[in-house]
């Protein structure tokens, strides 16, 4: 998965996982501790972006400049783009149920931004967008096949 996609998945993952830290549901304790490893690990890079993701969603997100922000840190830094890519891949296999949401929303953002973003990006956004919302209440070996 190409890093930017990986930290958008990443991104809104986070944001999605805020209201499951109150939950039980299986698989959530996994999914919460990638999302915790994937923050620390941003925060050595890139402290503002990590505060501003936190602060999601009752203050706005610029999503499309956060995203920037992680390509690009996790571009210089391996370990960053190794905890995107496992956070991104524990969404793929139990997505939170607001998911499909969030990455609606950071499509917008990013639609509407005055940077170019491959084509690539926006049609693996929209992949991730309908696998989140086709996903059911089992959700063993899912994916979101990207």
């Amino acid at each position: 998965m190409e890093p930017l996609t990986a930290g958008a998945i990443a991104i809104g993952t986070i944001v999605a996982t805020k209201a499951l830290e109150k939950t039980t549901e299986k698989g959530t304790e996994f999914l919460l501790d990638k999302a915790g490893k994937f923050l620390v690990t941003l925060k050595k890079h890139s402290p503002n972006t990590v505060v501003a993701i936190e602060k999601a969603p009752q203050e706005p997100l610029d999503y499309g400049k956060a995203v920037l922000e992680v390509e690009s840190a996790a571009k210089d830094n391996p370990e960053l783009a190794q905890a995107a890519q496992e956070l991104a891949t524990a969404a793929q296999t139990n997505p939170p149920s607001n998911l499909a949401e969030i990455l609606r929303e950071i499509k917008a953002s990013i639609e509407k931004s005055q940077q170019s973003y491959p084509t690539s990006f926006i049609q693996n956004i929209e992949k991730a967008i309908n696998a989140a919302q086709t996903q059911t209440i089992d959700q063993r070996g899912s994916t979101f096949n990207i």
